[in-house]
């Protein structure tokens, strides 16, 4: 690549930045449905048609945001569910590692919990995706654990379901507690999740009633 070339590429990437940093200060006060493309170029004072060099639309911005926002938790929670020790340390660790993220990105989270039931189809369906491969990867790590023999993909499944969804659930509060309570938050969230793992030893402990309900249950035709 020439100097020149370099140097382009550069400023691209600083226009495609300024773009999702003004349209993240923007949605701080409204939802990306109501956000207008005009809005944003505005803000980074550019012209629209510089915008459509880099997002196809608004919708595409807000897919985005979703990667810069929850993209790169995915690395941080793999490493704390590689780490070696105490299944329940893990967990905690896991707790830790939203806190720290929310408390540093506290705008993109916002963004996340309004827009994960929000008007923007794209944009809701890629924050789906994104806890969907989240569960996958807990799904994932947790049945290299031994007190997950015996437990069936569809189960393991739905536990790391179980566990991002408190993870959202968990990000939400943070947001409303505000540092003052953020402690008592992240206090709550490791004794829920404990209360998950008392339920989770003794899961396999049902699994012939549960059979025999599965089986039982009419078909349709």
């Amino acid at each position: 690549m020439s100097h020149t070339a370099g140097i382009r590429q550069t400023q691209k990437l600083k226009t495609r930045q300024a773009l999702l940093d003004a349209a993240l200060l923007l949605l701080e006060h409204q939802s990306l449905s109501s956000l207008g493309l005009r809005e944003v170029t505005r803000a980074v004072g550019v012209t629209p048609t510089a915008f459509y060099r880099h997002f196809a639309d608004t919708a595409a911005l807000g897919v985005a945001l979703v990667e810069e926002t929850l993209g790169s938790l995915h690395g941080l929670i793999a490493a704390v569910l590689a780490e070696t020790g105490d299944s329940q340390e893990r967990v905690d660790r896991s707790v830790e590692v939203i806190a720290r993220h929310v408390g540093a990105q506290p705008a993109h989270f916002r963004f996340i919990a309004r827009e994960q039931h929000g008007g923007v189809g794209p944009v809701r369906e890629a924050i789906a995706a994104q806890l969907f491969r989240f569960a996958e990867e807990v799904a994932c790590a947790l049945g290299q654990e031994p007190g997950s023999a015996g437990w069936s993909e569809e189960d393991l499944l739905m536990l790391g379901g179980f566990y991002v969804d408190h993870m959202v659930m968990t990000a939400s509060a943070l947001l409303e507690a505000g540092p003052e309570r953020e402690r008592e938050v992240v206090r709550q969230a490791r004794r829920r999740l404990r209360l998950v793992s008392i339920g989770r030893a003794h899961w396999l402990d049902e699994a012939p009633a549960r059979d025999r309900e599965r089986d039982e249950a009419p078909t349709r035709d």
